[in-house]
C-alpha cells in the first residue's frame, strides 16, 4: 500500500474572520516537499487553497510558513523528515490576507528606513571611472547579502510581535551590508535612521531570527554591531554638537 502523508493547514476566511485547520491526505513521494504537498493538495483536493510561491528552489523566499510550529520555508523541508501529520500554518506578526498568505507590507516598508542603497553618483567618484573593491572588502558584506527577504526572521521574532513599528531583523541586515560596503558614502544618514525610537535599540537579542534563517545571514548579530555602530555614532554627533 502507498504511503500518505496527512497534512493540516491552518485555513482563514476573510469575510468570517475565522480560522481552522483542515485536515488533508495525500500520497508521498520520495523527495516531496512540503510545497509540494500543498501544490498537490489544491491541484487535486481543493482549488481554493491559497498560498504563495515561485521558485520553488528557496531562491525567492516567497513560500515562508510555519511548519510544525517553526517559520520555514516549505519548498526546503521535506515531508520524510517529519514524522506523523505535518501542521502549515501563516507566518506569525503578519495580517493574514487568506490561508497561508500573509501582508508584508508593513514589514518591507521598514526596508526604507535602512536605506538599502549607496550614493549611486558617489560625491568623491566620476562616473566614467571604475569603483574597484577588494576581495576582502567584498567579504565584508557576503553572508549579510544573501537575504532573500523571506520574512521568517520577523515572524520568529518576539520584540516584532510586541512591537510591529521595530525595524525587523531583515531590514536591519541590509543595513548594515550597506553600512560595510566600501562603495557607502551615507552611513551618517543612514545611522541616524537606525537609532531613531524604533531602530535597532528594540533588539533584545534572543536571537531566534538567526535560528530561521535560511540563509545563514545571522541578522542578530547584524544587530548587535549596529547597536555599537550606533553608540559611537551617536556620541561623535553629540560631541560635534558640544564643540559648535
Amino acid at each position: 500500500m502507498a504511503k500518505k502523508v496527512s497534512l493540516k493547514i491552518r485555513r482563514y476566511n476573510p469575510e468570517t474572520q475565522k480560522s481552522h485547520l483542515e485536515e488533508f491526505e495525500i500520497p508521498e513521494k520520495k523527495g516531496m516537499t512540503v510545497l509540494d504537498a500543498v501544490n498537490h493538495i489544491k491541484d487535486t483536493q481543493d482549488s481554493t487553497l491559497a498560498h504563495r510561491w515561485s521558485c520553488r528552489m528557496g531562491i525567492c523566499g516567497s513560500c515562508g510558513t510555519i511548519i510544525n510550529g517553526k517559520p520555514a520555508l516549505m519548498c526546503q523541508t521535506f515531508c520524510e523528515t517529519d514524522k506523523g501529520s505535518i501542521t502549515v500554518e501563516p507566518l506569525r506578526n503578519f495580517p493574514v490576507i487568506k490561508d497561508l498568505i500573509v501582508d508584508t507590507d508593513n514589514a518591507m516598508e521598514h526596508f526604507r528606513t535602512a536605506m538599502p542603497y549607496t550614493d549611486i553618483i558617489n560625491r568623491h567618484a566620476s562616473l566614467d571611472k571604475e569603483m574597484i573593491q577588494t576581495p576582502e572588502q567584498r567579504k565584508k558584506i557576503e553572508q549579510s547579502s544573501q537575504c532573500i527577504k523571506c520574512m521568517l526572521c520577523y515572524s520568529a521574532c518576539p520584540v516584532v510581535g510586541h512591537n510591529p513599528n521595530f525595524i525587523g531583523p531583515a531590514a536591519a541586515a541590509l543595513a548594515y551590508r550597506y553600512l560595510e560596503d566600501s562603495h557607502d558614502e551615507i552611513p551618517n544618514e543612514r545611522m541616524d535612521s537606525l537609532t531613531q525610537k524604533n531602530g535597532v535599540w528594540q533588539c533584545s537579542f534572543i536571537g531566534e531570527c538567526s535560528v530561521v534563517c535560511p540563509k545563514k545571514v545571522d541578522p542578530a548579530i547584524a544587530l548587535q554591531r549596529l547597536k555599537t555602530m550606533g553608540v559611537l555614532h551617536v556620541t561623535k554627533a553629540l560631541l560635534t554638537k558640544r564643540k559648535k
